[in-house]
């Protein structure tokens, strides 16, 4: 009887043991021989077990394809057409939900649920909690997600070191773990690039802004926290305090660092008001505070204050006031912060059981952190010294609803829609400059700032690079047919005052778009490390008459940083001490903090 490996059937063979395979013929047709004749009775049993090994094999590779496909989309989200994307995504995760095996653990949802109540009613909380399939409004989460997890990937580095805490964190590493150092130093870092990444807008930013339309809970037109998504606010690159707040956290999340928004309790009215962010590490509540853009300093301003440290010494927020100044008082005392509530940056999806089984399938390169045990957090900070209790912020869900409002409101108030939408159109709308300045930008955050010459794509630097038009372009475009041939195309139909109304406002974007080009592009040289390129270009390129812009301020900061880093302190708490920055309370405690460091060297 012959019997060769050529004359097996293609499913039997590809269910032989990986080792028989690599056999000669004859052996392997001996086995099967041996098999065939040992085993006649049960090959039934024989040939559904190696179906179902097979099975096995291809449901795992079936599994590792969708979420391949996951991060992909999301990897390209903003090249792509939104509404498609968003339908493939939750396809994709969905077929891989479907191929797990069991259902995910649908108990209770926390309790700290109840926490929200005061934005969305329990029943569609638990809505949002408890489904058990990927639904469109998960999308967002996963692109928050999946893009702070990028960031994080590549500013976690020693570029981001401040060096004003040097050699402070020396000393720490002696004092704490590996783990718990290396969570301290990576939250100074995200922090110190929170506060050069976002810049500083204050809760009622100036500027004239319509009409307030009836608004849910309270709201108002541009108010303080909720105006802007975290995502926004780093995709923008600008924040008040309670979003630099949840900027930082969201980092934090990312590299499995306990953070959260502590509040001081008003006895009166009971009611919470955001103070600072608190790092939890070892025990202690490490505190930093994202309205001045510095962290609080320690007992005879060394380090980094703790929570316990600010109970007990009258001193560390009052030296967070500016002698001489009414107007930068700090106005928090170490009798207000004797008992604070941490808040949870969460959304609902975020507790989710989907968001906990998709978090467990996520290994590698692909591990992030969609999924967070709320209660468990909740014990922990607890346990905390001056933690009186625990909620989770309903500043994510306010944002939301102020999305959906604005949304409303832009159907049915024209000129309100020209107002909401210009202000950001040179990032969010849909002709090829802003397109192109949003793809520079998600390039940018994720650290991608040279050409990849194998991928044939470009990077951030050049992306930036070619929206900077020169101003003879811009300003000839109204008289050379061949400009406007370049840069935009003539709409049908079109009177011409229509066209040179058009034509007007195309100049006043290509040059709001460049300035913002050319700021972006100077914190890239700065956290590329050429530090001397990204001050030269803050200079010329940014702060000079002819280029004004709202990035002025933050452009500021960002050369008194660099000026830091090349030295030159004198210049630099000139430039902190500059009048009239939204920032300048912080920034003056910057330059008490650097002159500081200057005499205890020289000492």
């Amino acid at each position: 009887m012959k019997l060769a490996l050529d004359s097996v059937s293609p499913s039997i063979r590809l269910a032989l043991p990986y080792p028989m395979q690599l056999f000669s013929k004859p052996v392997v047709a001996l086995l099967l021989i041996l098999m065939l004749v040992g085993g006649c009775s049960d090959d039934s049993a024989a040939i559904r077990e190696i179906q179902a090994r097979r099975q096995e094999r291809l449901q795992a590779e079936s599994q590792q394809d969708h979420l391949q496909e996951l991060f992909l989309l999301l990897s390209q989200l903003v090249e792509l057409n939104r509404e498609r994307a968003d339908r493939q995504i939750i396809y994709h995760l969905n077929q891989w939900r479907q191929s797990r095996k069991g259902n995910a653990d649908l108990g209770q949802p926390t309790t700290l649920l109840k926490n929200i109540r005061n934005v969305l009613p329990d029943d569609a909380v638990t809505a949002r909690v408890m489904k058990n399939q990927f639904v469109a409004e998960d999308v967002n989460h996963l692109r928050d997600c999946y893009l702070f997890r990028a960031i994080n990937r590549w500013i976690d580095s020693p570029r981001n070191d401040d060096p004003l805490l040097a050699d402070w964190l020396k000393e720490k590493e002696s004092q704490l773990s590996g783990k718990q150092f290396d969570q301290l130093r990576s939250a100074c870092r995200l922090f110190d690039w929170t506060v050069r990444n976002v810049a500083f807008e204050t809760g009622n930013p100036p500027g004239t802004r319509p009409p307030s339309p009836p608004m849910p809970y309270g709201m108002e037109v541009d108010g303080a926290g909720y105006r802007q998504t975290d995502y926004q606010s780093v995709w923008r690159g600008t924040g008040d305090s309670l979003q630099r707040a949840g900027v930082f956290a969201q980092l934090c999340r990312q590299n499995s660092i306990p953070a959260a928004i502590l509040a001081t309790q008003s006895t009166a009215a009971a009611e919470l008001t955001p103070w600072c962010v608190g790092v939890l590490i070892d025990g202690e509540v490490y505190l930093f505070e994202p309205e001045l853009g510095t962290y609080i300093p320690g007992p005879d301003q060394i380090g980094i204050a703790t929570l316990k440290q600010a109970r007990k010494d009258a001193l560390i927020t009052r030296r967070l006031s500016v002698a001489g100044f009414d107007e930068f008082q700090y106005p928090f005392s170490k009798e207000d912060v004797q008992q604070c509530t941490a808040l949870l940056n969460l959304l609902p999806e975020t507790i989710s059981p989907r968001m906990k089984l998709l978090q467990n399938g996520l290994t590698g390169d692909r591990r992030m952190q969609v999924f967070a045990n709320a209660d468990a957090e909740a014990e922990l900070w607890d346990a905390a010294t001056g933690i009186s209790g625990v909620r989770i912020w309903d500043m994510p869900l306010k944002a939301e609803i102020y999305a959906l409002a604005m949304a409303r409101q832009v159907e049915l108030d024209p000129m309100f829609a020209f107002w909401y939408l210009s202000r950001w159109s040179i990032l969010d709308g849909g002709d090829e400059s802003s397109r192109q300045l949003s793809l520079g930008r998600w390039r940018h955050l994720h650290g991608q700032f040279s050409d990849d010459k194998e991928e044939n794509t470009d990077g951030a630097r050049t992306l930036y690079m070619q929206l900077r038009a020169p101003e003879f372009e811009i300003q000839d475009m109204a008289i050379d047919p061949e400009l406007q041939k370049k840069y935009f195309r003539r709409e049908l139909g079109l009177t011409r005052e229509q066209y040179q109304q058009q034509l007007s406002t195309i100049q006043v974007m290509m040059r709001l778009g460049k300035r913002t080009a050319s700021y972006w592009l100077s914190l890239v040289q700065f956290d590329d490390g050429r530090i001397e390129t990204a001050a030269n270009w803050l200079r010329k390129r940014v702060l000079v008459a002819s280029q004004q812009s709202h990035w002025e301020p933050a452009a500021r900061y960002n050369l008194a940083r660099a000026n830091e880093l090349m030295g030159d302190s004198e210049k630099a708490i000139e430039l902190y001490k500059t009048s009239g920055a939204p920032q300048e309370h912080g920034n003056r405690i910057r330059a008490r903090l650097l002159s500081k460091a200057e005499k205890d060297e020289a000492n």
